[in-house]
């Protein structure tokens, strides 16, 4: 397994770490989740140094049983969900260049790890990542299927809003590491849906420019509990397939 080469970082990476995280910081403080915020605090992320996933990993083992992996870049279906299986979450360790600090095609160590990792301190969304990819490793054959998971994915794990006290909150890593959409997302441009699973999974989503529209969970347990009717959705989709190629 790759491993993060801390001594590898140049001056130029924590600037950039620093410039990225107080930047977006001041963003979040009232716009997203306060979990997120709670996180950071438990696994002592700051703008003074890239985090240092041997320590980062030893402070989720004794919260909840977490690990960051360090990977190249983005990887195979099959090897991100039997990952997040092992309670394993991939992230690069390559961080953007100054000429790349409002846009970046392909995701860096700042999504990957300022955006998601924090949120990994709490049971509730770890468990339904645990649940997610114990119902997409079942069908990691079926391109379909594979394609419905990840419209889920998307809008909870990368772009979902949750509500907080009336109000609403950022939780996806998408818009945590991104100061255009964390402003947009929360503005009354977008439309915002409650989090429904089978609305979701009729729901295409967007790469490649700003989503239209993000649904808003109650709490991080209605993800989890709502992994059942996902997997019943998912077994009708593939029993009516079936019916019809037969």
């Amino acid at each position: 397994m790759l491993q993060q080469e801390y001594e590898q970082y140049t001056e130029e990476d924590f600037r950039v770490w620093k410039i990225l995280f107080e930047r977006q910081i001041v963003n979040l403080q009232e716009t997203v989740a306060v979990k997120f915020l709670e996180g950071l605090e438990k696994i002592n992320f700051s703008s003074e140094r890239i985090p240092n996933f041997k320590e980062t990993n030893l402070l989720l083992e004794r919260l909840t049983g977490w690990h960051i992996q360090a990977v190249l870049g983005i990887i195979p279906d099959k090897d991100f969900f039997e990952l997040l299986g092992q309670k394993k979450f991939p992230a690069t360790c390559w961080l953007r260049k100054f000429s790349q600090l409002d846009y970046l095609e392909e995701p860096d160590m700042f999504h990957d790890v300022f955006g998601h990792i924090p949120l990994l301190t709490d049971e509730s969304y770890c468990n339904f990542l645990l649940g997610l990819s114990s119902i997409a490793l079942k069908f990691l054959e079926n391109s379909e299927v594979i394609e419905l998971m990840s419209r889920l994915y998307w809008f909870t794990i990368e772009f979902g809003l949750i509500q907080e006290k009336g109000v609403s909150k950022i939780y996806g890593a998408g818009i945590i590491s991104s100061s255009g959409e964390t402003k947009y997302s929360l503005s009354d441009k977008p439309v915002h849906l409650p989090f429904d699973v089978a609305n979701i999974l009729q729901t295409s989503f967007y790469k490649d420019h700003i989503q239209e529209k993000y649904f808003v969970v109650t709490s991080f347990e209605e993800l989890y509990h709502c992994l059942p009717f996902l997997e019943m959705g998912i077994e009708t989709f593939v029993k009516e397939k079936n019916t019809l190629i037969n």
